[in-house]
Formats: C-alpha cells, sequence, structure tokens
C-alpha cells in the first residue's frame, strides 16, 4: 500500500482565536456565532499523564495511563474588559466591572489556528473548559522607551461528547492548506454546535 504524503512543514505563526460560551443543555454555544479575540501571541498545551503500574508475582501485571485535565495557556497582546467580564464570569455594577468573592467563570469551548509559511493552518480546538482570572500586574515607563504588555490566561478542559465521535474527546485538531476551509469548518460546527459564519467558503487565510 502507497504511504500518504505527509507534511513535514513547521507551524510558524498563530491567529484566529475563537471562544463561545456553552449552554450544558445543548453543548452548543450560547448565540448565532463565537467570538474572535484578535492578536494571539503564544499558546500552551499541556496534558498531564501518569503510568500506573500494578504488581504480581515480583513483575509487573498491567499498566495503564492516568490522564489529568488538559491545560491551555493562551497570551495576547491585550484581553479586551468584554472578553473578560464573559470569560471569568466578572459583574456589572453601576457602570463598574467587579470581582466577587465568589466569581463563576462559564464553560466555554475554543478554537485556534497554527500557521505555516506555506499557507496551511492546522486548527485545535477544545470541547469544555473554564478559564481562570490571571494576575495583574504593572510598571512605570522608562523615558523615551515603550515597552508592550501582554495579557495571559490559563484555562482547563475536560471531555464531552461531540456529535459524530462515540468517544468523548477534549481537544480535535484539522489541517487545511491554503486556501481551504472544509477542517476549519467540520472543527467549529463540532465544539461549537454552530455553523462557520464563512462555512463553505474557499478565502485566502487572513495575513497569509
Amino acid at each position: 500500500m502507497a504511504e500518504s504524503k505527509k507534511n513535514y512543514r513547521s507551524f510558524t505563526g498563530l491567529k484566529e482565536f475563537y471562544y463561545g460560551e456553552l449552554d450544558e443543555a445543548t453543548n452548543a454555544i450560547v448565540g448565532s456565532e463565537a467570538e474572535r479575540i484578535k492578536f494571539i501571541q503564544n499558546i500552551a498545551i499541556e496534558t498531564p499523564q501518569e503510568i500506573v503500574k500494578a504488581p504480581g508475582d515480583n513483575v509487573i501485571a498491567e499498566m495503564a495511563i492516568s490522564t489529568d485535565a488538559t491545560t491551555l495557556t493562551t497570551t495576547f497582546h491585550t484581553l479586551p474588559i468584554e472578553d473578560k467580564k464573559r470569560l471569568y464570569g466578572l459583574k456589572d455594577i453601576k457602570g463598574l466591572t467587579a470581582v466577587t468573592g465568589n466569581p463563576q467563570p462559564p464553560y466555554v469551548a475554543c478554537m485556534f489556528a497554527r500557521t505555516n509559511e506555506k499557507g496551511g493552518m492546522e486548527w485545535i480546538g477544545f470541547t469544555k473548559g473554564m478559564f481562570m482570572m490571571p494576575g495583574i500586574d504593572g510598571q512605570t515607563k522608562e523615558p523615551g522607551s515603550v515597552e508592550f504588555g501582554t495579557a495571559e490566561t490559563e484555562g482547563e478542559f475536560m471531555s464531552r461528547e461531540v456529535d459524530g465521535l462515540d468517544e468523548e474527546v477534549t481537544y480535535l485538531i484539522g489541517f487545511d492548506e491554503k486556501g481551504e476551509t472544509k477542517q476549519r469548518d467540520a472543527l467549529y460546527k463540532a465544539i461549537f454546535g454552530v455553523a462557520h459564519p464563512d462555512a463553505g467558503k474557499e478565502t485566502e487565510p487572513e495575513g497569509a
């Protein structure tokens, strides 16, 4: 059997971070489309695993993998207050944004793309999780220099049912060549429960 052609192009960029608050009754997002946060800079995905061993007769009789929640850490150029309110469950009080003593962030799904130099895009979509409010820091501006700040946030994600799959999943991955959107559209529909606003349209990737 002929081996399928593999893609060995490295990823060099990030773009198009979307998220949506989940309706737990339907596992679809609240609203008709996901919310975009522009200017994503870095991501880190970590799924802690441990091999559990069962001994017997002075040997290892069996092994299994124990898997913890998957952590997604994202860094943006900045995180608008509107998105902070939605992601962290912040409240509006007389025109002010309030962090209460018991914030209740909603379950969300999210996705983003890693890009390569040929215009290809690897889409990664997380099915259900929560983001945690980060600390706040800052520094004075030094004369004659400008240093931009960043906004980092961390979320933990669990598995849930996705239409078309017989096993619960934590995240999905798809890849589109330059100008294609088939995998983007399928992944968007799978995790958000609604069609991508531009589903079916083959377009030049933004910023390619």
